[in-house]
């Protein structure tokens, strides 16, 4: 019997100055799709993602488009290098983390790719006007006691000065986000009951998978209205629901996209769900190896195999070949 794989693809924050250079100068296929994401996107996204300057490629507009090409740079390498038949081309179950559930769905031929670099340098373009109308804040919490982080900003919260949990990542850290006032009084609160161990505010340009995100909401949803899905080949994990995408429901899906922007990410749950399902053996692809550790937390005998630079293949086992 194969072993079961998934496929788990980065969000932001993964981005670092270089990324998808050696995959871009070692393939043409690669070189193709920077090329035609640059014309569907009009980003330098070559230029940012290979030399930066750092700044600029922080920037929410152009670090979710960069990271998934980024992403899908290294998923044309595993498909190119793995031979035929190996159980890694076989995905049974697909998951990215917020931005990254964009590159799952390519991945499973629901998008095609450069409607996925226009939708989400679109997504990009409004999260930032949204965080720039708006002052806000995120702040990762370690050790964190789940139910008692949700009863202290649900308590503090208030359609003036939202705050809510915005990221489930692993068992114990989470992430709160809203209003930047709501979000310090709430880190004070939870640290003074001990509901966190740790609080670390994170450098972000404001308030994302929050309230304060759904005017990029309801852009996005006009946008994705225009957009062709077609049902997943295989299972694509929702961030908001930690389950499946309906297989057969383009509509559905859209509104889950739609909804995302400002809806808290279920990443445990969704890779619970997949570890459900029997998957053992995961490749995360793209830059970072965050989501490898996040895996971690969830279940330590799990294995994932994080790939972006050329080495990691080579020691993965594929040799390059001409």
């Amino acid at each position: 019997m194969q072993e079961r794989t998934g496929y788990l693809f980065p969000g932001q924050g993964a981005q670092f100055v270089g990324m998808g250079r050696e995959l871009y100068e070692r393939e043409p296929a690669v070189r193709a799709l920077y090329e035609q994401a640059e014309q569907a996107s009009g980003l330098e996204l070559r230029r940012l993602s290979f030399e930066g300057p750092e700044a600029e490629l922080t920037r929410t507009d152009v670090c979710q488009p960069a990271i998934l090409l980024a992403s899908l740079a290294a998923l044309q390498v595993l498909r190119r290098l793995a031979p035929a038949g190996q159980p890694v081309l076989q995905p049974a179950a697909l998951a990215g983390l917020s931005l990254g559930e964009y590159t799952a769905l390519v991945a499973a031929g629901a998008l095609e790719p450069l409607a996925a670099v226009q939708l989400v340098a679109a997504r990009g373009r409004f999260m930032q006007q949204a965080c720039e109308a708006r002052r806000g804040a995120m702040a990762s919490l370690l050790g964190a006691q789940i139910a008692e982080v949700e009863a202290v900003v649900a308590e503090l919260s208030t359609p003036q000065a939202p705050v809510v949990v915005s990221n489930y990542n692993a068992p114990h850290q989470v992430v709160i986000s809203g209003a930047a006032e709501a979000v310090e009084r709430a880190a004070a609160v939870l640290l003074e009951r001990r509901a966190a161990r740790r609080v670390i505010a994170l450098k972000v340009a404001g308030a994302y998978h929050s309230p304060l995100m759904e005017p990029a909401a309801e852009q996005l949803r006009a946008e994705l209205e225009r957009v062709e899905i077609r049902p997943p080949a295989v299972p694509v994990l929702s961030n908001v629901t930690g389950a499946p995408h309906p297989a057969d429901e383009p509509g559905a899906i859209r509104e889950l996209l739609a909804r995302q922007v400002a809806a808290p990410v279920r990443w445990t749950d969704c890779l619970r769900h997949m570890l459900r399902a029997g998957i053992r053996c995961y490749y995360e692809l793209g830059p970072g190896q965050v989501l490898a550790g996040t895996l971690r937390a969830v279940d330590d005998e799990a294995r994932c195999t994080s790939l972006m630079a050329a080495a990691d293949f080579e020691e993965a086992g594929w040799t390059w070949r001409s």
